[in-house]
């Protein structure tokens, strides 16, 4: 069986990988083609193109490599067509991944798409273009089903797959005190800082949120590094002021930390599934900010709260992301037995109930098979 597998993002990659080994697992025989980064280069040969050369952020940035996206797309195209998949799988990574979908519908390809693009947050009209393009749809998150009712769509939810994914991670996670020794910190509990995955991202969060961290003198200040951003690119950021880099290894971070200032997207929902108290941050270009305030119909942009339907942790959202807001939510959950760090724990508790159980990677991969059989 062959599968041409797409995944543009961090996140993706991760979902992607362990899709890939449930599959695997089924289908020992199944031949891959893929769009990936080092999770998924981990489980099966060479990514076609990694994920470090497909991630472009915000409305002016995706202008400015226009070119450099539509070759990709024409690359991904022609690529597929050659390859001849039984089946092309999708995930997340929408503003390229329909396209493919479109394209590949229209020459007779089986489209499988997991993790649903975020079509509710904005693009409502999505709907029907994914219900001409896609076979089938894997939702992960619990409202989902019901949303694209609205286009007389049935769809698959199947749980989170993080639930999984950090489940595997701390069945075999060092010890504080080896991670603690591996990085050379000390004993003082740690402050995590998650300015995100992309360059432009990073520039603009990360020197305020090193900013805020400077009031907390008895926390050991820790930046979560993109693998592909060498640590030269955060030690120029943060100039003279003191703080530790640890590169790919997030999941060993958030398994330690006490305290975190998170960017919005995926990083929210692995931090509470953590249980480590959080404040969300996010900050884009002015231009790119203004468009999406108009576009986008949600009421909260992380996903602990999205999921909760209600505030759980605080947002600090474009011109009230400052050094000091940062400081003010972080001071209400510094003490362990504070009243705003006990009622975040318990709503992180009710938030991976509403996720259900684990197995979404298998459940996928056993659909999937199904169907092509």
């Amino acid at each position: 069986m062959k599968i041409y597998l797409i995944a543009g993002e961090a996140s993706g990659d991760l979902h992607a990988s362990n899709l890939m080994k449930a599959i695997l697992k089924k289908a020992p025989d199944t031949t891959f083609r893929y769009w990936g980064g080092d999770r998924m280069q981990a489980v099966y040969g060479e990514p076609v193109k990694h994920i470090k050369d497909l991630a472009f952020m915000g409305f002016i940035e995706v202008l400015m490599n226009l070119k450099t996206i539509m070759g990709n797309i024409r690359f991904c195209k022609e690529d597929i067509l050659k390859f001849k998949p039984d089946v092309l799988v999708l995930v997340d990574y929408p503003g390229f991944n329909l396209r493919i979908a479109e394209f590949a519908k229209a020459n007779g390809i089986k489209v499988h798409y997991y993790i649903s693009p975020q079509i509710w947050a904005w693009k409502q009209n999505r709907g029907f273009k994914i219900k001409k393009t896609v076979d089938e749809m894997y939702c992960i998150l619990p409202f989902e089903k019901e949303f694209y009712k609205k286009f007389d769509m049935e769809v698959h939810y199947v749980g989170h797959p993080l639930i999984d994914a950090i489940q595997d991670f701390k069945s075999s996670a060092i010890s504080k005190e080896a991670f603690r020794s591996e990085f050379g910190l000390t004993q003082k509990p740690i402050l995590a800082l998650l300015p995100g995955s992309r360059k432009q991202e990073i520039k603009i969060k990360l020197p305020i949120m090193l900013d805020a961290a400077k009031k907390y003198s008895d926390f050991e200040v820790v930046v979560a590094g993109a693998p592909n951003l060498p640590s030269s690119f955060y030690l120029e950021i943060a100039g003279d002021q003191q703080m530790h880099w640890i590169s790919n290894r997030t999941y060993d971070l958030l398994n330690n930390t006490h305290l975190a200032m998170v960017t919005s997207g995926t990083a929210t929902l692995e931090t509470a599934l953590f249980n480590v108290p959080q404040v969300v941050c996010y900050k884009g270009s002015q231009v790119s900010y203004q468009i999406a305030k108009r576009l986008v119909k949600v009421d909260y942009i992380s996903l602990v709260n999205l999921i909760s339907g209600k505030e759980v942790v605080k947002e600090l959202i474009q011109n009230d992301l400052t050094p000091k807001n940062i400081q003010v939510a972080l001071d209400k959950l510094v003490e362990n037995g504070s009243v705003e760090r006990i009622k975040m724990l318990e709503d992180y508790q009710s938030l991976e109930e509403l996720l259900g159980g684990g197995g979404a990677s298998d459940t996928v991969a056993e659909l999937l098979l199904d169907k092509i059989k």
